[in-house]
């Protein structure tokens, strides 16, 4: 197929214009290899990662693949730490830890998600991917000056214009507009009211206007109709996540995979409970009890320690009352088809509606 904006395809060094979002849990090595290999951008997410694992992850991956790839991290801040708001929230809990027979330490002190770290820094400077990206902002100065004095394409995710152009200022190279739609967690930074951020739709226009760099659209677009309404609002190319949770590559879990074929449009919502940042998912009974969203929920990742050991204990019964079952607001797009197989109908999809427009 002919793509007529040209620039994601030769800044990236990819044949679509198409990433594969790198989703922490669900995205595997394979994933990222046939995501890659079928001309679409393969994105491995290191957010949950030691940089011993990010290593085995990143050879798989280059033995799979001489392809560019995208290697993704989370930014936040270390968390304050404030021991009275984890023992209210535990408090909250524990009318659930005893239903599960979970004892009240349950989980504490585990660890949970990490920011790019020197590390990690390490590992990426040993495998050179084509890309890194970011979530929740940029790295520290420093970290980011090794990254880019490597060779190594930038981009990060914005939740408004004004985030865009904070990322096109501090360095990056490209800029995903998350919108509203979107599963997982809001890149969000520099503002944290989600009653306030925009859709996709009205997102990326607004962001393609306020940066000179390529935009990527990313939220609810999962087939072709919707990577060609993305190009028609200027955005140079899209990312997709949800679209690919039902792949045999993905390492979505049974539970979250029974969970996504249920779901439709108005199952997901934005939640705090698990995370302790906003992010979207099926609702589940912890979401519709506890949240959606929290005021007493720890500062992220914090609020996680708390309920790993619920999600784990009901997980072992068979049952996803305590798993975050995250998922973008177009869950019926996930589509039970091998990754390089679904890129390529991707593809298809987009041709077939640009000869329908005309």
């Amino acid at each position: 197929m002919k793509w007529h904006d040209r620039r994601l395809l030769d800044l990236f060094g990819i044949e679509h214009p198409i990433i594969q979002a790198p989703m922490a849990g669900p995205v595997s090595p394979q994933m990222v290899i046939a995501a890659s290999e079928a001309g679409a951008l393969g994105s491995l997410a290191g957010a949950m990662l030691t940089a011993e694992t990010l290593r085995g992850e990143l050879q798989i991956v280059q033995q799979g693949t001489g392809r560019a790839i995208n290697v993704n991290f989370f930014v936040h801040p270390d968390p304050e730490p404030d021991a009275a708001r984890e023992a209210g929230w535990r408090k909250r809990l524990e009318a659930y830890y005893r239903e599960l027979g979970l004892a009240a330490d349950a989980g504490k002190n585990a660890p949970t998600r990490s920011p790019f770290t020197a590390a990690m820094c390490e590992v990426v400077l040993e495998f050179k991917p084509r890309v890194v990206s970011f979530h929740f902002g940029m790295p520290d100065a420093a970290l980011l000056r090794r990254v880019k004095d490597a060779g190594l394409l930038v981009m990060s995710s914005a939740t408004s214009a004004e985030e865009a152009r904070w990322l096109e200022g501090h360095g990056c190279d490209a800029v995903i507009a998350q919108g509203n739609e979107a599963g997982g967690h809001r890149g969000m930074f520099l503002n944290d009211d989600i009653s306030r951020q925009a859709g996709t739709m009205a997102l990326v226009p607004q962001v393609v206007d306020a940066v000179k760099v390529p935009v990527i659209a990313a939220g609810g677009i999962g087939d072709g109709r919707g990577i060609v309404a993305a190009l028609a609002l200027g955005a140079a190319g899209v990312q997709i996540g949800t679209a690919f949770m039902l792949t045999p590559e993905a390492r979505t879990s049974a539970l979250h995979r029974a969970a996504l074929k249920q779901a439709n449009d108005n199952s997901t919502t934005l939640t705090n409970v698990f995370t302790g940042r906003p992010a979207r998912g099926i609702v589940n009974r912890y979401v519709r009890e506890v949240g959606p969203m929290s005021a007493d929920a720890p500062q992220f990742p914090l609020a996680a320690s708390a309920s790993q050991p619920m999600r784990t204990a009901a997980e072992a019964k068979g049952s996803p009352d305590f798993t975050p079952l995250w998922s973008g607001q177009a869950p019926t797009f996930a589509r039970e088809m091998p990754t390089a197989t679904l890129i390529a109908k991707l593809v298809e999809e987009t041709e077939a509606v640009r000869k329908r427009l005309g």
